[in-house]
């Protein structure tokens, strides 16, 4: 893969799409779920996807939105993909007109089940593993993902990894799992719900350094 791709869910504001775009951040994610602190409204998320650059991927992340909802959020804010966090059907995501991130909460019981089914769901891209229902900072070993569905790089889908990762963590779970991307919400914050520029710049620096020691040493 040669890099590791960025994801910084949860941004709110332009000041916090200008501190992901200028850290090297892959995607950016908008949270539409209104009980979390990082909720933001359509037409606030629709002003920060026209001000997002052309090579940055826009994530609308729901939970417990049926077809309709999501389809009338995307005609008011045009992201590139969506993310499903909540108890959402495979039926669902093939019904989009964007292609679906799938967010899966780390169970060692279930997790290559989970897995094996929603590799193979239609419209599907790529699978989230958190160590919460989301939003949360939980994390969850990561030798034991790669133990019980193998490591993400051998795997028929991207695998993204989601939990309680932070600046000083993610190079950890960069060098263990050789993940296809990895994502941060409330690792880079000030606060919760409040965006850390220099966080988010470490943050990216970290993720580039171990992406360097892998493929590049």
């Amino acid at each position: 893969m040669g890099r590791t791709r960025i994801k910084i869910c949860g941004i709110r504001t332009r000041a916090d799409l200008t501190a992901a775009v200028w850290a090297g951040a892959d995607a950016v994610g908008l949270n539409f779920v209104p009980s979390s602190p990082r909720f933001i409204e359509p037409d606030a998320a629709a002003e920060l996807v026209r001000r997002a650059p052309a090579l940055v991927t826009t994530v609308a992340v729901v939970a417990g939105m049926d077809e309709a909802g999501v389809r009338r959020l995307l005609e008011s804010c045009p992201v590139n993909l969506v993310q499903l966090h909540g108890d959402e059907p495979p039926e669902l995501a093939a019904a989009l007109p964007v292609p679906v991130i799938r967010a899966i909460r780390f169970d060692a019981a279930t997790i290559r089940d989970a897995i094996s089914m929603w590799s193979a769901a239609a419209n599907v891209a790529a699978l989230l593993i958190d160590g919460s229902a989301g939003g949360a900072g939980v994390s969850f070993r990561w030798a034991d993902l790669e133990q019980r569905a193998g490591r993400p790089e051998e795997l028929t889908i991207p695998i993204i990894v989601a939990g309680g990762l932070t600046p000083d963590t993610v190079g950890e779970a960069v060098r263990t799992l050789y993940p296809y991307g990895v994502d941060v919400a409330s690792g880079v914050e000030s606060s919760r719900g409040v965006k850390d520029a220099e966080r988010i710049k470490a943050f990216c620096n970290a993720v580039r350094a171990a992406d360097h020691e892998i493929y590049h040493d």
